[in-house]
């Protein structure tokens, strides 16, 4: 009778099940961290078009009105006349989301405009991480371990 054949054959197989398991568990956590990245970018995305499309609708009524109001649709309008291109230079900002904005400068003239910035900025700097808790070499380094 052969008794160690079925035996070894069980444990090779819960072997393998659980180097299964434990693979499929350390491949899930970046897909959920990569899901996260993409549904961050995609809001992202969505949130700069609706500033875009706002901003395109600024720019229109500031065309169709010939004058510069001081706000449109809730946006602060700012204007001062350039002297060096001999242009009224209109500014304004839309917010995108919380941490950036939409920064539009156009030039004016009699039957056009010159767009000079559209573009988006972070409101906050990247401010980096200073102090790293290194092993410096001293026999205290553990003591409050």
């Amino acid at each position: 009778m052969n008794k160690g054949g079925i035996g070894s054959a069980s444990i090779m197989l819960v072997f393998v099940v659980l180097c299964l398991t434990i693979f499929a568990i350390i491949s899930l956590s970046p897909a959920l961290t990569d899901r996260t990245l993409a549904n961050a970018e995609v809001q992202l995305v969505q949130d700069f078009f609706a500033a875009d499309t706002l901003a395109e609708q600024v720019l229109a009524e500031i065309l169709a009105s010939y004058e510069v109001p001081e706000t449109i649709m809730g946006i602060e309008v700012q204007s001062h006349w350039s002297m060096e291109l001999f242009l009224l230079m209109t500014s304004f900002i839309v917010p995108i989301n919380e941490t950036k904005i939409l920064h539009v400068e156009v030039g004016l003239d009699f039957d056009s405009y010159q767009i000079f910035s559209w573009r988006m900025y972070n409101l906050h700097d990247w401010v980096a991480y200073e102090y790293l808790n290194l092993f410096d070499g001293s026999d205290d380094f553990f003591q409050g371990w």
